[in-house]
């Protein structure tokens, strides 16, 4: 047995913990997205595949046996490739993923969740017609530029890494943070910057959910992107079930 993990995520590092514990032989790949990756405990490769043929080449070259996909729910590329290259080669896949957020409902008096749904960085653009606001853009660093087109708004931005150019917006505030967030960090988040809505990707999971419970209290309305769909694939949402899946 040889184990590939498609990294990224903390569900990412969990798995190559306990991989590392019980010895199974196994390699870690970042696609190199990030200034300074955490360190793994296992062999770690950085950088993309070349596509579909560059993944399939590469393991079988390393003679991986197992491939678990366990990068961000919105690296639809990565994923699809995954599905092609395992397909291709004959290789077991099984992506680790998170169970998408999912809008609270208020009750005891206190307000839920105001969430408007849409499928696409394009479609959150377009959410966003109306007077100027103060938006939080939860979106990572790759799609900013889409925003650039409503530059009636100020955005609050908040990324891994200091971007090596400015953003592409023309008002905004740059904040530099690596989660996991708290409820009390993003509720004063939102507050110093008087932000009055948010745009985010429904990443799941804990790490990134603190600024919808802040949202909630503070009743901001949410512009919520729903996650790309994705070829049938077995999908498991703890460490312990791709264990038992290794065997």
């Amino acid at each position: 047995m040889k184990v590939l993990i498609l990294g990224g995520t903390t569900e990412a590092s969990a798995l190559a913990r306990a991989l590392a514990e019980r010895e199974i032989p196994a390699l870690f790949s970042y696609a190199g997205r990030v200034t300074a990756p955490k360190p793994q405990p296992l062999p770690t490769r950085v950088g993309g595949f070349g596509g579909v043929d560059g993944l399939a080449a590469f393991l079988t070259a390393e003679r991986i046996t197992h491939l678990v996909d366990a990068t961000h729910p919105f690296a639809e590329r990565m994923s699809r490739n995954a599905v092609a290259a395992a397909a291709r080669t004959g290789t077991r896949l099984l992506a680790l993923t998170r169970p998408p957020w999912a809008p609270q409902q208020g009750d005891r008096g206190q307000q839920g969740d105001d969430w408007q749904r849409v499928d696409s960085i394009e479609s959150a653009v377009a959410a966003l017609s109306g007077p100027p606001q103060r938006v939080l853009l939860a979106i990572g660093r790759m799609h900013l530029a889409a925003f650039a087109v409503r530059p009636e708004h100020h955005y609050v931005l908040r990324l891994v890494d200091r971007p090596d150019t400015p953003p592409p917006l023309a008002r905004h505030t740059l904040t530099v943070d690596r989660g996991p967030f708290t409820r009390e960090g993003d509720l004063a988040l939102l507050r110093e910057h008087g932000v009055e809505r948010l745009v985010c990707k429904n990443a799941g999971g804990t790490g990134a959910a603190a600024k919808l419970a802040a949202a909630r209290e503070l009743g901001l309305p949410v512009v919520m992107i729903d996650r790309p769909a994705l070829p049938p694939r077995r999908e498991a949402h703890r460490v312990d079930d791709v264990l038992h899946w290794l065997g």
